[in-house]
């Protein structure tokens, strides 16, 4: 089954570019993400660390 998929992109014209815009993607993700998450105030990360410990239920 592989090699009908491996044949058939193969005969696609510029296939090259999908793994490389993938990469990108994926990389430019995973930076804005590490980025976000270290740029996050210690406050709120400390504020949002107790909510589940919190007694005030709400029904």
């Amino acid at each position: 089954m592989f090699e009908q998929i491996k044949h058939n992109m193969e005969t696609i014209a510029g296939v090259a570019v999908y793994p490389i815009l993938s990469l990108l993607i994926f990389f430019v993700f995973f930076v804005g993400l590490g980025i976000w998450v270290f740029s996050y105030k210690k406050e709120k990360i400390d504020e949002m660390s107790q909510i589940p410990l919190n007694d005030n239920q709400t029904i």
